[in-house]
């Protein structure tokens, strides 16, 4: 059993070695200090794109069946029909629940009870935040992606989100949204 143990140690102590390599003098509780300073430096380094923003309004919610360049129809599809000032329309495919609640605030409808952006809605009133802006800034392999624009004691937060629940969030609000030039352009064409 000895010899065994033998070439386990002998590789535990290249595994050790490699990792010195690797991380230096790095101990485990060091996380702090060394994110934080990186975390800095990230925010200094980073160059905010132009985005030449376009405001769009949500035409509807629509609903039909997917049909393949062959005609053979093969499922339901729900997407978000949007357009610009100079008639340019996109669509963004959401899942039902959400084009449900992006259909009750375009109609101004209020449930009996609050729903999931709804509720964000009101748990971000409570505390004095508002949606102040949505943008779909990016679109990459026939996924957006978008910002919600939050604004809390005069600081605005720019916070990750799905287009479908940004839009319904700034439905909710009465918030413009945006999409970048760049986003609208490839949305044309896909």
């Amino acid at each position: 059993m000895l010899n065994g143990l033998n070439p386990l140690l002998c590789r535990r102590q290249e595994v050790s070695s490699d990792f010195k390599d690797l991380f230096g003098d790095w101990q485990p509780g060091d996380e702090s200090r060394a994110g934080d300073s990186h975390r800095a430096e990230e925010e200094l380094s980073k160059v905010r794109r132009v985005l030449n923003e376009k405001e769009v309004q949500v035409v509807n919610v629509f609903e039909g069946f997917y049909e393949t360049p062959d005609g053979i129809t093969t499922k339901s599809t729900t997407f978000v029909l949007l357009r610009d000032n100079r008639g340019r329309e996109f669509r963004i495919f959401v899942l039902k629940d959400v084009a449900y609640a992006i259909s009750m605030a375009l109609e101004e409808e209020e449930p009996a009870r609050p729903f999931t952006h709804d509720l964000i809605k009101l748990i971000l009133e409570q505390v004095e935040a508002k949606v102040e802006r949505v943008i779909i800034d990016d679109l990459w392999q026939d996924t957006f992606y978008a910002k919600v624009c939050v604004t809390h004691n005069g600081v605005t937060h720019d916070i990750d989100a799905r287009p479908s629940d940004a839009l319904a969030l700034a439905l909710r609000f009465r918030a413009p949204i945006y999409v970048a030039e760049d986003v609208l352009e490839r949305a044309q064409t896909e």
